[in-house]
């Protein structure tokens, strides 16, 4: 039985807009506040602020500047149009570094998104690399997501642009790969409504297993290319806007103004297949509204009332005419029956674990470092007397 609203076993956060609706993982104190709120507000406790984010932010830049010295670039930056990742954009020209900015053109872009990207290149004066995939190979994996029945989608174009960056910064030799990820606009998730992005394993097993094409071109990144470039390149992302005051609101004031940036209507909306995959497929079959916890965490952040939350949640995710477009458009692109696409729809919901997986290794592989990071240690001071 699908919960809803009107179940008696429904519950929503006393301070959030997180519930019970499609989310195993969510449980509720004494006082009614869920587990989000807690696990956000260590998370948030543990950010630099005031003046310490700001000589760590400082001493970041040094670095970077420094490790960057005679080289054409001193980091990378992913840039896919949204608001996250444009004012990672805006933020690194105002502290002088030299990005290689860095963009996955998956077939799936809108018209806002191409021109956002071209605004922000040529006002801030970067170079940027596209990755254009292989729309066919690109188009059977996604294609085998579907039928597979999984949760995330998404992991067949963060993969490719998260391996991308990665060969990238080698190439240029940098060891810096600067992300919009933060903790006060993004930090709620349910882990059972997303997957691993790196997990290759899963993704190839999947897709084996779905798929029609043998895979040539597609990006990739596996449990040895983890380790070479966690333990020898030493490569990782850094969340600088962790080191920054971020308001969404007022951000995107800044980046309309400065760089003739357009809102999409929604996180992620700047691609086609997004905002279809988050306003219908997932509430459509997995009965997940992921507003829930953006909305959620613009509320723990301070940004947001619940009252506003709920009223945006009242909203609905697509309007109709927008609905009918997207669909033909996304099954006209994957050449898909309306029927065929509806069988899918139908299909049992699986999970992502039901397949191949390389966790494992990874835990394995960090456990060793853990044991042996002493012995590192001491090896590396004995060396520098």
């Amino acid at each position: 039985m699908v919960l809803s609203a009107n179940n008696p076993k429904y519950r929503q956060c006393a301070f959030t807009v997180m519930d019970n609706i499609a989310d195993p993982d969510i449980s509720f104190d004494s006082n009614g506040v869920c587990n989000y709120y807690h696990e956000y507000k260590k998370a948030e406790e543990s950010l630099p602020h005031g003046r310490a984010a700001e000589e760590q932010l400082a001493q970041l830049v040094q670095k970077i500047k420094t490790s960057g010295k005679d080289k054409r670039y001193d980091c990378l930056i992913g840039l896919s149009g949204g608001v996250d990742s444009t004012y990672v954009a805006y933020l690194v020209k105002q502290l002088g570094l030299r990005p290689l900015a860095v963009h996955l053109d998956n077939g799936w872009d809108s018209e806002l998104a191409v021109k956002n990207v071209e605004n922000i290149i040529t006002k801030l004066g970067f170079d940027l690399y596209t990755l254009v995939v292989n729309w066919e190979e690109f188009k059977d994996i996604q294609l085998a997501y579907l039928r597979a029945s999984v949760v995330d989608i998404e992991v067949v174009s963060d993969h490719a642009i998260f391996a991308t960056m990665y060969k990238l910064a080698k190439q240029h030799k940098t060891g810096f790969i600067i992300s919009g990820t933060n903790v006060v606009t993004e930090y709620i998730m349910p882990p059972g409504w997303l997957y691993q992005k790196m997990d290759f394993a899963n993704l190839k097993d999947i897709h084996t297993q779905f798929g029609k094409l043998k895979l040539k071109t597609y990006p990739s990144f596996d449990f040895k290319k983890h380790v070479y470039y966690s333990a020898v390149l030493k490569l990782s992302p850094i969340s600088i806007l962790n080191y920054v005051p971020y308001n969404k609101k007022e951000v995107k004031e800044i980046i309309a103004k400065e760089l003739g940036w357009r809102d999409y209507g929604g996180k992620h909306y700047e691609s086609v297949f997004t905002k279809f995959y988050q306003a219908y497929i997932l509430p459509e079959k997995f009965k997940i509204d992921k507003r829930k916890a953006h909305l959620s965490t613009l509320i723990c952040s301070g940004q947001m009332t619940k009252e506003e939350a709920l009223q945006e949640l009242e909203k609905p995710l697509y309007n109709s005419h927008e609905l009918k477009a997207d669909k033909e458009y996304v099954l006209k692109k994957f050449g898909l029956s309306e029927k065929a696409f509806d069988d899918i729809m139908k299909l049992p919901i699986r999970k992502h674990s039901d397949f191949k997986t390389d966790a494992r290794l990874k835990e394995g592989y960090m456990n060793f470092l853990k044991k042996t990071e002493p012995l590192r240690k001491a090896v590396k001071n004995k060396l520098l007397r």
